[in-house]
């Protein structure tokens, strides 16, 4: 997904990022350069082959890079995944009362407790190994999913303590050789990235509520935005006209499902 991290002083750490570039990519010192001005798409339920034309391709920890493009790689980090809460250590969970704390959105998966040192340094050393694995595999990046869990949790868990364990994985992930995007938060992007020296974002319906800027603001063009077909406020053609709206950005089914299957949306901006 270095065998033992410390944590101390980590939230001050802030990946320096080059002032120039060339138009294709933005380099990254050691890290994979990320892509800019490509077709995106986003694969997390089924893997399939990209369609024509698109260069980058988010996939699952558990699958494998797609061919002959830029691939990153999903860690769904600060919360368990549906099925593996019993793989976590002991104590890395979170719990109010002796019960599980859950997302209220997503009842399968429960929140990771970062609220001390312990904890934090815990919960990296079990993720850790998938950002490796995300390396070994050929991804060139990971994005960490649920960043934002602090919001969840009436004060167990606060920003400062999300983004140690960030800026630790972020480390990870450089080590490794991969760009490290946060996921979602937007209203805390400047904090998390000059926290945890994030590469790139990954923004889901940043144009239905309007909040592209607040990540464009801090990450330029290293936005990918995924919209889904099931809460457009407006057509697709629209939001794409919209000079807020990320050049990087896909419209998915809710599912996220493969072709040939009913549900099945995919277009990307420019409109196509």
């Amino acid at each position: 997904m270095p065998r033992v991290l410390v944590l101390a002083g980590v939230t001050a750490l802030v990946l320096a990022l080059a002032g120039c570039a060339p138009a294709e990519s933005v380099p990254l010192g050691g890290e994979a350069a990320f892509p800019v001005g490509t077709r995106v798409d986003y694969q997390l339920g089924e893997p399939y082959p990209p369609a024509d034309g698109v260069g980058l391709v988010v996939r699952d920890r558990t699958a494998d890079p797609a061919d002959r493009v830029y691939s990153v790689c999903y860690v769904n980090a600060f919360q368990t995944q549906p099925g593996e809460s019993a793989d976590w250590p002991e104590g890395t969970l979170l719990e109010r009362g002796g019960h599980a704390v859950i997302d209220p959105d997503w009842p399968d998966e429960r929140l990771v407790d970062t609220s001390t040192a312990e904890k934090r340094d815990r919960v990296v050393e079990h993720v850790a190994p998938w950002i490796r694995g995300c390396a070994a595999s050929g991804f060139r990046a990971v994005e960490f999913d649920n960043l934002d869990t602090f919001t969840r949790t009436d004060g167990a868990l606060t920003l400062q303590d999300n983004a140690a364990v960030a800026a630790a994985l972020v480390t990870v992930a450089h080590e490794a050789g991969l760009a490290a995007g946060q996921k979602n938060a937007a209203e805390f992007a400047r904090e998390l990235r000059d926290a945890a020296g994030f590469d790139f974002a990954v923004a889901e319906e940043c144009a239905a509520f309007d909040e592209c800027r607040t990540y464009t603001e801090v990450y330029g063009p290293r936005v990918i935005d995924i919209e889904y077909s099931d809460r457009l406020p407006r057509s697709f053609v629209d939001m794409c006209a919209d000079e807020a709206t990320p050049a990087a950005t896909v419209l998915r089914d809710r599912r996220l499902s493969a072709p040939g299957s009913a549900e099945y949306v995919f277009a990307t901006c420019p409109e196509t």
